[in-house]
């Protein structure tokens, strides 16, 4: 099926613009202009509800091997502000309804340039809601996408091939380019080693905000090299990827669990600090992703509005005979959304607490986890 929302006018500005296919893996092909980079790119398509915060999403690393849509429909209007969650953008291309050239004092560049100086392909003036109610009926699938000044050259029939081999579920993802501990910030009296799956760093920010001397480690295979750092507290950050492939890490948060050390997991640490006392996850059909996802807290009563982005989620019959108890549950479709454990020193979230771009309303899981580290030594 050829779906073309192409208007019948255009603004000057597309005048000269690249044309940009969007090929799903069911046959769908749309049709709509290019911005950024040129090229194909294959990944999951995944959506995200979230009005602003596009920098944060597309440098956040959990969006490794995944082309993200945009559902507000001007993206753009503030350029790009130095609000950054890792070193470079990280999602394989960006589907928006319309890009806009910027307008705000923070703006270093448009989105299009800074998208061009990554490699990384975006496509406009694609009805974005048809996209989407497409994911919400059939679930996340494979899609590929080419931008080109050519459209007499796009091969449609390989891009649907390309689209079809797409398997997320089954991929492998390098966590960090570094393997080296790195020392963030020497102050403070208790020190918290992040494993860095892919973490943002408005985590980061957020542990040293609570006054953290906080290390980062990119490896986890050796359990002893991390005991030796004397860590007061361990998190586990969020990344891409299916977890449940992730067998090493399981192995190895299993036995820093056993130590007693006070540990937080988010997002994708929720989901292997589960999987390591014996949980189980399953695939959702197309997440949440987002910063307007509405979570109860199981334990004050209190809802939260929370910023999402995973794909996968803890089975709450798995639960059953952990020590693990639901902290928190999605108002929404009641998945789990947090942890805690019953006796140990275990907290784990769903959700970005950390609130980069927002909202805030979670902060308060670091505090609960500061208090624990606090008490280390003393209660456990």
């Amino acid at each position: 099926m050829v779906y073309n929302d192409v208007m019948l006018y255009r603004q000057c500005y597309l005048c000269d613009a690249p044309v940009a296919f969007v090929v799903l893996e069911d046959g769908t092909i749309l049709r709509g202009f290019g911005f950024g980079a040129l090229g194909q790119r294959v990944g999951e398509i995944v959506f995200s509800t979230s009005m602003n915060g596009y920098t944060e999403s597309l440098t956040d690393p959990s969006y490794r091997g995944q082309i993200l849509v945009l559902t507000h429909p001007l993206v753009g209007n503030y350029g790009v502000p130095p609000d950054f969650e890792s070193e470079k953008i990280q999602v394989e291309a960006l589907i928006v309804a319309r890009a806009t050239e910027p307008s705000h004092p923070r703006s270093h560049k448009s989105l299009s340039i800074w998208l061009r100086e990554n490699n990384v392909p975006g496509v406009m003036d694609i009805d974005t809601r048809f996209l989407v109610k497409k994911i919400r009926e059939k679930g996340v699938m494979g899609c590929a996408v080419e931008v080109t000044y050519d459209a007499n050259s796009v091969d449609l029939s390989y891009l649907l091939r390309a689209a079809k081999n797409v398997n997320y579920d089954s991929m492998i993802f390098n966590k960090s380019s570094n393997n080296e501990l790195k020392i963030v910030s020497n102050e403070g009296k208790h020190t918290i080693v992040v494993i860095d799956l892919g973490v943002k760093l408005g985590i980061i920010r957020m542990l040293q905000r609570y006054g953290f001397r906080v290390v980062v480690s990119p490896k986890i295979d050796d359990v002893d090299e991390i005991m030796r750092l004397s860590p007061s507290g361990i998190v586990i950050s969020n990344g891409p990827g299916n977890p449940v492939l992730m067998h090493n890490e399981i192995r190895r948060i299993a036995e820093i669990l056993k130590a007693g050390i006070p540990t937080l997991g988010i997002c994708l640490g929720h989901q292997l600090v589960a999987l390591a006392l014996g949980a189980k996850t399953y695939k959702m059909k197309y997440g949440h992703r987002g910063i307007n996802k509405p979570c109860k807290d199981l334990r004050s009563g209190k809802r939260v509005i929370t910023l999402q982005n995973h794909g996968y989620a803890v089975d709450p019959e798995s639960i059953e005979g952990t020590g693990l108890r639901p902290w928190f549950i999605n108002c929404d479709d009641s998945t789990i959304e947090g942890l805690f454990h019953e006796s140990a020193p275990i907290l784990t979230v769903q959700f970005h607490p950390e609130g980069s771009p927002g909202p805030r309303d979670s902060e308060y899981v670091f505090e609960e986890f500061a208090r624990l580290v606090a008490g280390y030594g003393k209660n456990f």
